[in-house]
């Protein structure tokens, strides 16, 4: 048997996927675009073994139990069905982001280990196929398996609801900034954020049906020349998106109050000339999007204003295996 060690990098979406149409097949209730980033990465080392009993799973060195090693152990029944095999396996990852904070863990998480799982099984699986796989994880995680912008199609099954990469203008020259308002676990996971909101809000069909029309309007924005639209485009869309949860019963929001004034300084920022954007993900942290020649501006800004870590990122490449290794049965 060989074991796999992948790399995938996080990615935060423009335009927000939020809603599932089929919770089973991780199927989102509109199309996503999204940009990786090169800042932030789960390394994933998977090794099916006759000799296991049951899966195991460490994160960060830390040997889990309970809900975290059944939902991989879910995951990886996708695997073995694939390669129609049922050994266990020994799974350990490495987060090179806060887990659970809103800062796409998740996706990097489960797109190193759709990568490693399958090769590790012996399966060499074609580029749709293998976002589809990711999805099954997270469905933010088939946007990870490409680096640079992404579009997720929402697709009507599972075969045509797949991720892959989009053309950017390279005049665009994206740049995102992340500011950890939080680095702890969120209270509300977006997968129960998700399900209460799609259950409850009245105005998540609205949401969606606008979600899937903007996901049109950013892959041609981004094959442009226009940062300002791209910027509108992406913040209006986390904003929809966090006003469905407030609309939820009962309502919730992951924002804090960090989270407001991050926003407040982003809309200074642009209206003294500097030109950013703001877009959330299910978490309190901000991510601010702006362009290589102004990055450097708006992240002094921040550090100026505002007392919080701030990371800047430029695009993210696509997953890779990092090595591949013989193990002993």
């Amino acid at each position: 048997m060989i074991a796999v060690t992948a790399r995938a990098h996080t990615n935060i979406a423009l335009i927000k996927y939020w809603g599932k149409a089929d919770a089973a097949l991780m199927l989102p209730a509109n199309s996503s675009v999204s940009l990786t980033l090169d800042q932030f990465y789960t390394d994933t080392r998977v090794a099916f073994s006759p000799q296991l009993t049951a899966d195991t799973f460490s994160l960060d060195g830390v040997l889990q139990t309970g809900a975290a090693v059944a939902k991989v152990s879910r995951f990886l029944d996708h695997v073995r069905d694939m390669a129609d095999m049922d050994l266990r396996a020994q799974v350990q990852s490495v987060n090179h982001v806060p887990t659970a904070a809103g800062l796409a863990s998740s996706a990097s998480a489960y797109a190193a280990m759709a990568l490693a799982a399958s090769r590790a099984a012996g399966l060499q699986l074609d580029h749709p196929a293998l976002t589809r796989l990711a999805r099954r994880g997270s469905g933010s995680a088939s946007r990870s398996i490409d680096g640079g912008c992404v579009i997720w199609h929402r697709g009507i099954d599972d075969e045509s609801s797949f991720a892959e990469p989009i053309a950017v203008n390279p005049a665009l020259d994206l740049r995102m900034i992340a500011i950890v308002i939080n680095h702890h676990a969120k209270k509300v996971s977006s997968r129960a954020g998700m399900a209460e909101t799609v259950a409850t809000s009245p105005f998540f069909p609205a949401w969606a049906q606008t979600a899937e029309a903007n996901s049109q309007e950013m892959v041609a924005a981004l094959a442009g020349d226009d940062f300002k639209l791209v910027g509108e485009l992406a913040e209006r869309s986390a904003l929809m998106m966090h006003a469905t949860t407030l609309a939820a019963n009962p309502p919730f929001t992951y924002f804090q109050p960090g989270t407001l004034a991050a926003l407040q300084l982003v809309q200074t920022m642009r209206a003294q000339g500097l030109p950013a954007y703001t877009t959330i993900d299910a978490g309190p942290n901000v991510k601010v999007l702006t362009t290589a020649e102004y990055v450097d501006a708006v992240a002094d800004q921040l550090a100026r204003h505002l007392d919080n870590p701030i990371t800047i990122c430029a695009p993210g490449p696509a997953a890779r295996v990092l090595q591949e290794e013989t193990v002993d049965d």
